[in-house]
């Protein structure tokens, strides 16, 4: 057989390169992966331009592949971006990757189209790095939601901000501005740090691992200093910030001014420790976390006494169970009334109350706890026993009132029986009177 010459595309031999006749199998396979994979998927050389594109790149483009084959990337998208294409070369040719530069290429219908490019090192036989496979990822949903996601976060009513994983803002909302005093100018490209106290930098920078741990942070108390110089109280959830491949990279932030709560809270505690009742906020487990007077007054414990105990230290087992119950109803319900607690008093007594609690809510509305009223009710159970007492006494008394009624209704029977006896011999008196002398 004579030797015969095989004209090739120019483009097919600069394919994912054959290293070598035991490796043109695997050669082929990266052809075949890159011809069928999903995503928008290209092979240049250094000097840009594109060597192979499979079809989801005609797809997001518009172009045949013939349209694409040859042809220098820079011919798809602008100056600038061939510049930033070019350093994205140099770093595949440096580094053997790049990751998540920015393309905006124009597409055959004039649509400039966003997108990402991860980019890994296209090696020759001798491991030389001669062009890169390219990952087009396309961002027009992304950044549709992204600028939704912006929308959002400017028009929300509460104040909202975006940091990166420093703690520097880089979006705040007006309603940020008209919490703190500042123009937006003012607080963008700042740290956070700038607004809050030492302190508050450690406990923002361990919500921001929150974050990245945990996707989420709920309830950090910060107290911003406003532009007036005010602190002001505030309770930050945040939730990540993540890039196109998932990867936490900062955090929305929500704050709420907590400045009315604070003024509520103060006032409820107020309300609690002046009540003329005995008054006592627990947790969910029974512990004690704020007693007024009364409550020290009732069972003759000092407050430090009485703060961070459990509330089974000062009520039997079997009544621990019913308290625990009561909680039960608090969290379902809202409410418990009724509850029967016989506490020991320092003096050792046992002192019988009554218990109404509420629940305690936190700033979500879940309930974390209980505010219990106590009713002393030694006082009621004397006027029950007395009450007991002369409700004896009274039947007594109407015992013998009956048999004092049986002894005289008795008697008078019997006067009305000699009464009758009385007539009837005085009858038969008369009688026997005229038969003895007849007229």
């Amino acid at each position: 057989m004579g030797g015969t010459v095989t004209q090739t595309h120019p483009a097919e031999t600069a394919r994912v390169p054959k290293k070598a006749d035991g490796s043109s199998r695997e050669a082929l396979d990266a052809n075949i992966i890159i011809a069928n994979a999903p995503d928008p998927v290209f092979v240049s050389d250094l000097e840009g331009r594109i060597l192979q594109a499979n079809e989801a790149v005609s797809e997001l483009l518009g172009f045949r592949p013939d349209e694409l084959l040859e042809q220098s990337l820079s011919r798809f998208i602008s100056p600038e971006e061939t510049r930033e294409f070019m350093d994205a070369l140099d770093e595949v040719v440096e580094r053997g990757v790049t990751r998540n530069a920015r393309l905006n290429s124009r597409s055959a219908s004039g649509e400039v189209i966003p997108t990402s490019l991860n980019a890994s090192a296209l090696r020759g036989p001798d491991g030389k790095v001669i062009g890169a496979i390219g990952i087009l990822r396309d961002m027009r949903e992304l950044d549709e939601a992204r600028r939704y996601a912006e929308s959002l976060i400017k028009n929300a009513p509460d104040p909202v901000f975006v940091s990166d994983l420093e703690g520097k803002i880089l979006q705040a909302n007006d309603a940020v501005s008209e919490l703190l005093g500042f123009r937006e100018d003012e607080l963008v490209e700042q740290s956070l740090s700038r607004f809050i106290s030492p302190e508050e930098r450690r406990e923002f920078t361990a919500a921001l691992r929150e974050v990245v741990e945990r996707g989420v942070t709920r309830n950090a108390m910060l107290h911003p200093r406003s532009a007036s110089g005010e602190v002001i109280p505030t309770s930050l959830n945040a939730s990540a910030l993540r890039d196109a491949e998932g990867r936490v990279i900062g955090a929305i932030g929500i704050l709420r001014d907590m400045r009315e709560l604070d003024k509520a809270r103060a006032y409820a505690e107020s309300l609690i420790k002046n009540a003329p009742d005995p008054v006592f906020v627990s947790d969910l487990e029974g512990r004690i976390l704020q007693a007024n007077d009364a409550v020290s007054q009732l069972l003759g414990f000092r407050p430090d006494e009485l703060l961070e105990q459990s509330l089974s230290r000062f009520i039997s087992p079997e009544e621990t169970r019913e308290f625990t119950a009561a909680l039960r109803e608090v969290v379902a319900r809202g409410v418990t009334r009724n509850a029967r607690l016989n506490p020991r008093s320092a003096s050792g007594e046992i002192i019988p109350t009554t218990l109404n609690a509420s629940a305690l809510r936190d700033l979500d509305g879940k309930v974390i706890g209980a505010v219990g009223i106590l009713r002393d009710m030694r006082a009621y159970e004397r006027v029950v026993r007395d009450l007991r007492a002369s409700q004896g006494e009274l039947q007594e008394k109407i015992l013998d009132l009956e048999k004092f009624e049986e002894v005289v209704v008795g008697r008078e029977l019997k006067m009305i029986a000699l009464e009758k006896e009385v007539e009837s011999l005085r009858q038969q008196n008369e009688r026997m009177k005229a038969e003895r002398n007849p007229a």
